[in-house]
């Protein structure tokens, strides 16, 4: 059972989000559950010549709409979207900083992760020197690039006086800052706590680079159905863009304004594999570990868990190491538990794919509906051999969830969302 200790326990009590499949929570929301891809032909440059053509991108977002003009001219696509999804999370909350003493708002933090920052800057900023001299490189150029910025621009936006964090561990990047804003909450150090991820990687080099390293998808020719997790037919992750916020409250204070709460944060841990830079070990002791400790740390058996938002990249070799360290922390439950990829409609967001699970998770338990793994057509068995709800969203009571991030380098993250009670 969770401490009953209110003011240490961490609730959710706003979201937000700007992916693929929706520039805000409610569309995106929508689109999950009804198994709507956001993938299609890349627009953000000139793939020709490319052996990968298509990602999931951002569509139809203004970020003068979340920043003033000049400002957001300054500031790298990242930070756009950090800040409308913060915005969105939020008013969602409720919450209304402008009236807070500072004394209060030394105790609002951010934690926003993202895995690259504002890579473009670097791209661009080298385009510039060479065509036109070291004169013409924009002087916002280094705050602009910088992965700490997005959280940096939300704590200004709001006035935030409390701890600013960013977390940069690869694909599990925005796992981790649940275990940030629990432990902050936990050890009574904020009240509120601005967690989330962003993530701007749509860059020629990047796929040029993933490309022939073979991560991606080729599926150019059908790109909604290039992102298919547990299929026999995957062939590589579909890159994505986006960034999720939510706003985490200690209960306490949540409840002492009256606030909707959508969920709890239970727990969170992480772990290595120490193995390769690239590919997850196959043994997936790290990956198991992770799930273990997190059901420890949250307090939960295995047979509480009611679904997992599986990392689920769509690559041949995580979704088969997934699959193994989700037997192997969940004993005989794994082959009744619930498991689902958002990646197969919003694709893989790096930094930010972790934020996303979250909020899966979260609407699941708020609305009770499991969103669906789209283009399973063939699970890949032997291997690849549990309930991964394929194809069309599921009804179900959602009590407890977890979310898994798994990064390159061997970094591994997991944190458990559960139905609030007080």
């Amino acid at each position: 059972m969770p401490d009953q200790d209110l003011s240490r326990r961490a609730v959710v009590t706003g979201v937000g989000a700007i992916t693929p499949i929706g520039n805000d929570h409610p569309t995106f929301w929508r689109n999950l559950v009804a198994g709507v891809s956001g993938a299609g032909p890349i627009t953000s440059f000139d793939p020709s010549g490319f052996d990968v053509r298509i990602a999931a991108e951002v569509k139809d977002f203004d970020p003068s709409t979340v920043m003033d003009r000049k400002m957001a001219r300054r500031m790298s696509r990242f930070i756009h979207f950090g800040m409308a999804a913060g915005k969105e999370a939020v008013a969602d909350s409720g919450l209304d900083f402008s009236d807070w003493t500072p004394e209060q708002r030394d105790r609002v933090s951010v934690a926003l992760n993202t895995s690259g920052g504002g890579q473009e800057q670097v791209t661009e900023g080298a385009r510039v020197l060479e065509t036109r001299g070291p004169g013409q490189v924009s002087p916002f150029a280094i705050p602009a690039l910088s992965g700490s910025m997005a959280a940096c621009q939300l704590s200004m936006e709001f006035g935030l006086l409390g701890p600013v964090i960013t977390q940069v561990a690869a694909c599990a990047s925005s796992v981790i800052c649940f275990q940030d804003g629990l432990r902050m909450i936990q050890r009574g150090e904020a009240d509120v706590v601005l967690a989330g991820g962003t993530e701007a990687p749509l860059l020629a080099v990047a796929f040029a680079a993933l490309g022939n390293m073979g991560a991606l998808s080729r599926r150019n020719d059908e790109p909604q159905r290039a992102s298919r997790p547990f299929d026999r037919d995957r062939d590589g992750f579909l890159y994505g863009e986006g960034a999720g916020v939510v706003v985490l409250e200690s209960a306490e204070h949540a409840l002492k304004r009256g606030a909707t709460i959508q969920a709890e944060v239970l727990g969170a841990a992480m772990t290595a594999d120490a193995f390769h830079i690239s590919a997850p070990d196959p043994t997936a002791r790290g990956a198991c570990m992770a799930m273990t400790k997190a059901m420890m740390d949250a307090a939960v058996a295995p047979d509480e868990i009611d679904y997992i938002v599986a990392h689920g990249t769509s690559t041949p070799l995580n979704d088969v190491t997934e699959t193994r360290a989700i037997k192997a922390a969940m004993g005989a439950h794994a082959r009744r538990v619930a498991i689902s990829s958002p990646k197969s409609m919003v694709g893989h967001l790096l930094g930010a794919a972790g934020i996303i699970s979250a909020l899966t998770a979260i609407g699941a338990i708020r609305e009770g509906v499991i969103p669906p793994t789209i283009n399973l057509d063939n699970p890949d068995l032997p291997e690849c051999d549990l309930d991964y709800v394929p194809k069309v969203a599921r009804e179900a009571r959602v009590d407890t969830a977890m979310i898994n991030g798994f990064g390159f380098g061997g970094q591994n993250a997991v944190a458990i969302f559960r139905r609030f009670e007080a």
